[in-house]
């Protein structure tokens, strides 16, 4: 199939050699594409490549299609997971997009933004159980793109439960969305390094707040969401960055964007843990309530996060498979577990035990 490249996704695979107008051999058929070699073809100015045809294709036609659905839906024929992953997938490809665009030539097209994420916005209100559906989004592939989708879905749902209105809301999520987008200007080697970076490698990949600041503010009157981007890895005892501002400095929006980074960073390893827990998740997040991040957005996750495992399935420490049936109000990590043997396990009292697993059925 023959495809823009600002519609190139990682892991596609070229099916013939590719070449700049002035003749140069730039990739060779068979290359898997990763950010670099996109970032490559955009700097020898190709336009088009032809690639292997993807697996769970989702086609312009099948996306609108699925919106028109979802405007109309009586019949109950699409379930609203399997509408929600598609338009996932697709707000996906548009930030990818947007992060190509921003890297060539240092900002994007805001129109583009609002269209392909508003409506995943729109049908947040349909997903009551936001446990399920954070966790129903969660990617083996996690990516800076997957990462900021869903830090944008998280920070529209806090931003709910601290009373803003619809349109600050859209804002806030919009300021999650984009919090990342100066990551395009740092090396990908940076990026990408699985080992610790080195004092300066460590200064470059903390100017992403920077870059992303002035190609929001290149790209959209926003002050407030430029100020997300510049802002989200400030701490409010002055030892974020990158300017080690505190916490009356830090903007309302970004406090509650930057709880949103660091659960879904946790979540998918990113946050110094190599095997995430949800539970240990949410007991860091709360222990950073006092003095790292802002208490009101962290208090709010942990009261409508923790109502939404009650029914859920644990996997404890001790091997056992169990149903959360009760919060325990004075410790809330410690609920009560109703495990397959029809026996209860209060974990406020049995202190050895602990939830090792959140399991969610997809």
């Amino acid at each position: 199939m023959r495809i823009h490249i600002m519609n190139l996704q990682d892991g596609d695979r070229l099916t013939a050699d590719t070449f700049s107008d002035a003749g140069l051999h730039v990739l060779g058929q068979g290359t898997v594409l990763k950010s670099e070699d996109i970032t490559l073809l955009m700097q020898h100015r190709v336009d088009y490549v032809d690639i292997e045809p993807r697996e769970e294709e989702i086609t312009e036609a099948e996306f609108f299609a699925a919106a028109a659905v979802h405007s109309t839906r009586m019949n109950g024929d699409i379930p609203p997971e399997e509408e929600m992953k598609s338009q996932f997938v697709q707000t996906v490809h548009n930030y990818q997009s947007a992060f190509l665009e921003a890297l060539t030539v240092g900002k994007f097209n805001a129109t583009m933004v609002d269209d392909a994420l508003q409506p995943m916005v729109e049908g947040l209100d349909e997903q009551k159980d936001v446990v399920h559906l954070l966790m129903m989004l969660e990617r083996d592939d996690v990516n800076n793109y997957t990462h900021s989708i869903q830090v944008g879905l998280l920070s529209f749902y806090m931003a709910t439960w601290l009373g803003y209105s619809p349109k600050e809301c859209y804002q806030i999520s919009r300021g999650g969305y984009l919090h990342d987008i100066g990551k395009c200007k740092v090396s990908h080697r940076i990026r990408s390094k699985t080992e610790p970076l080195t004092p300066d490698e460590q200064l470059e990949y903390q100017r992403h707040t920077i870059y992303g600041h002035d190609i929001i503010k290149s790209s959209m009157r926003d002050e407030a969401t430029a100020l997300v981007a510049l802002q989200h890895h400030e701490r409010e005892d002055g030892s974020g960055y990158p300017m080690q501002i505190k916490k009356d400095e830090i903007h309302p929006y970004t406090q509650i964007v930057s709880v949103a980074d660091v659960y879904i960073s946790m979540r998918s390893g990113d946050f110094g843990s190599s095997n995430p827990n949800l539970i240990n998740n949410l007991r860091d997040i709360y222990s950073m309530g006092f003095g790292k991040l802002n208490e009101k957005p962290v208090q709010a996750l942990m009261q409508h996060l923790l109502p939404n495992f009650i029914g859920k399935q644990v996997l404890l420490s001790n091997g056992e498979k169990g149903v959360i049936v009760m919060n325990n109000p004075s410790d809330i990590f410690k609920p009560l577990i109703k495990v397959e043997s029809e026996q209860y396990r209060d974990l406020s009292k049995e202190r050895s035990l602990s939830i090792d697993d959140l399991i969610i059925n997809s």
